[in-house]
């Protein structure tokens, strides 16, 4: 039987310290069996109740996963311009391709939708666990915006160094709404509900959603979403350790053929890892995918090891330093990895 070893036990109780409010969610999958723990600055809490946490960044590979679907079904190319969905950018000018937009390598600025004043707020509001940024979501974009955005960035027919982007992969989830015909919001929905079956996975905050707390342990509940924020596609999803899990056992045993697409190595991307569609391959092993996420006062992690069928999940309502969100769900799975006679 899996033990979580005493090196993953220590990141946790450091990632616990002094977090008065916090429910730390870790979980991992092994043998086809889901195990879910939570923790508090305390120790470990009864394991029954189910916490739905803000996922943040880990919407980008749903987001991913619903485009696969649609190349899978040639609904659309995957090397079709952004220009394809957006008939106000209409020109001669070269736009990026979805495969690019998807890889990060597009040419887009790691900042937008942000100036770079509203940007370096950003980064400083993360640094120093500001109350404005935990409580107000600083990521929003209409139409107008992001039309503007389009135009007035000019980039050329090329692959760019990588350069993480929530605008590109926005860009991604408006066109497979309009492809969709309903918009992303419900499209996506749809998509996590009736596709995947994720009945606890879903766009925005509910009240089920646990509130986020800041470093001195100040409560600032939740970023606010909507229908009309078209960086939705890059960070708005809500869901559970439990609801993780099984999108990671999705994956593993592709229940869904076109989810290969995403597990396939499509550009590059760090010294650590290149780049699937919307999932991190892991260097060391080509095996393995993961991705991070963080909104203002709430952290994720999720990990799969496709060859060895075992993932990790990390889930907690504030904003880990250090990492910890990561090392916790990599030392995890390192572990679950040994446990796994070949």
């Amino acid at each position: 039987m899996f033990e979580i070893s005493d090196e993953t036990l220590r990141l946790i109780k450091r990632a616990c310290r002094g977090k008065k409010h916090l429910k730390l969610t870790v979980g991992y999958l092994t043998d086809n069996h889901s195990v879910i723990k939570i923790y508090n600055e305390h120790g470990e809490l009864d394991s029954s109740k189910k916490y739905h946490y803000e996922i943040g960044s880990i919407t980008k590979t749903f987001t991913a996963s619903l485009l696969s679907k649609y190349v899978f079904e040639k609904k659309l190319s995957i090397n079709d311009s952004i220009q394809k969905f957006t008939d106000e950018v209409k020109g001669d000018h070269y736009y990026p391709t979805l495969l690019r937009l998807a890889t990060h390598s597009s040419g887009y600025s790691g900042r937008l939708p942000l100036n770079r004043r509203e940007y370096s707020k950003l980064i400083l509001d993360l640094i120093l666990g500001s109350g404005d940024l935990n409580m107000n979501n600083p990521l929003n974009m209409d139409f107008n915006k992001m039309k503007m955005l389009i135009k007035n960035h000019t980039l050329k027919d090329m692959d760019y160094s990588w350069k993480y982007s929530n605008f590109g992969i926005s860009l991604i989830g408006y066109a497979l709404g309009i492809v969709s015909g309903k918009g992303y919001w419900d499209t996506m929905n749809d998509f996590l509900h009736h596709e995947l079956g994720l009945n606890d996975t879903y766009l925005g905050t509910s009240n089920n959603n646990l509130h986020g707390y800041d470093r001195k342990n100040n409560e600032y509940g939740n970023w606010k979403w909507n229908k009309e924020n078209l960086i939705s596609p890059a960070g708005a999803i809500s869901s559970t350790g439990d609801d993780l899990l099984k999108y990671a056992k999705i994956n593993i045993y592709e229940n869904h053929p076109y989810l290969s697409l995403c597990h396939k190595k499509h550009g590059n991307g760090t010294k650590k890892y290149d780049m699937g569609l919307g999932w991190f391959l892991s260097k060391k092993n080509n095996h393995v995918f993961f991705h991070g996420g963080g909104t203002g006062c709430f952290s994720s992690f999720l990990g799969i090891d496709k060859e060895k069928k075992v993932a990790s999940v990390v889930l907690a309502n504030y904003r880990l330093v250090r990492n910890d969100d990561e090392n916790i769900g990599m030392s995890l799975l390192e572990s679950l990895q040994k446990s796994v006679i070949s």
